[in-house]
């Protein structure tokens, strides 16, 4: 195997893994924060996979990550609206 195929399978078993322990964690029902964090996780996992895979341009990977990491950082930092 090549290092490719080691980096994807890693990413793909991290991915998974945050998965698992997402819905291990998780209390009951999808909130807010639980479905913007289900949606960062697999966002994250796929888009790393196609970077691997060089299908996903150097440029794109870092306009994904700035996207997730603004999405989390006002996700969290944001007021509850009435």
């Amino acid at each position: 195997m090549t290092a490719d195929n080691w980096l994807m399978l890693a990413i793909f078993v991290i991915g998974a893994g945050s998965l698992v322990g997402f819905f291990v964690t998780k209390t009951e029902g999808f909130g807010r924060f639980t479905t913007s964090v289900l949606l960062i996780i697999v966002v994250v996992t796929i888009a790393s996979l196609l970077y691997v895979g060089g299908k996903l341009d150097g440029n794109v990977m870092a306009n994904v990550l700035f996207a997730v990491f603004g999405f989390a950082g006002g996700l969290f930092t944001s007021k509850n609206g009435s």
